[in-house]
């Protein structure tokens, strides 16, 4: 359990549709950092970046999608073919808020942020896996601060981000901790996955809060 130190922290469906926000929302300004402000434990963070997943990344998502240490806390299954992956990557194009994390411009991961709809569209939940290779190296952490200071420009509907994450997964726990969520309590038997139901953490990050 505690090997495991990135993985999705939030289990939804595959979004089919495009994002909308409405414009009778308030919008919220979010303080920006610079890469080279973003503190990284074991390398130069300016390395590190999110852009929109491309079909070239095939090749790099399969390697860490195919991995089972990886997978085993996301909603969906390992994939296990270059065709898989192509797939996955074309229905990104609809999803609202799914970037890439790139280290040297290779695809390593993702941040995925999908609000709500409706009158919810000012709460949505955070997500996020990074590439095994990578663990334990902190690249988690900054390609969510980058992230959560990019979403609430980007989707200025927002208020309320949540997050999800196993009880066990201390890992992800932290890294949430680290970029300043606030946990807020333990939902009991909250998140069905991969067969078996689990005993939750949420935590939230609000327009209003500071990125740490």
């Amino acid at each position: 359990m505690a090997s495991v130190k990135i993985i999705d922290l939030v289990l939804h469906g595959k979004a089919t549709h495009s994002y909308n926000p409405p414009l009778s929302m308030p919008t919220y300004s979010k303080l920006s950092l610079e890469p080279s402000q973003i503190s990284c434990n074991s390398m130069n963070s300016s390395r590190i970046s999110l852009r929109p997943f491309k079909l070239s990344d095939a090749n790099d998502f399969l390697k860490w999608a195919s991995d089972d240490k990886v997978t085993r806390y996301l909603r969906w299954n390992t994939i296990t073919s270059r065709e898989e992956a192509l797939t996955y990557i074309e229905k990104l194009a609809t999803h609202p808020w799914r970037q890439s994390i790139c280290l040297d411009d290779q695809s390593i991961g993702y941040v995925s942020v999908k609000p709500e709809q409706g009158d919810d569209t000012c709460r949505a939940h955070v997500s996020y896996v990074v590439s095994a290779e990578y663990w334990g190296q902190g690249i988690a952490t900054v390609a969510l601060r980058m992230g959560m200071c990019r979403v609430f420009r980007e989707l200025p509907c927002l208020v309320r981000i949540e997050a999800l994450v196993e009880v066990e997964n201390k890992g992800s726990q932290r890294v949430l901790e680290k970029v300043g969520f606030l946990k807020e309590g333990l939902l009991r038997k909250y998140g069905y996955c991969k067969g078996e139901t689990r005993d939750m953490f949420i935590y939230s990050f609000l327009s209003t809060d500071k990125i740490m």
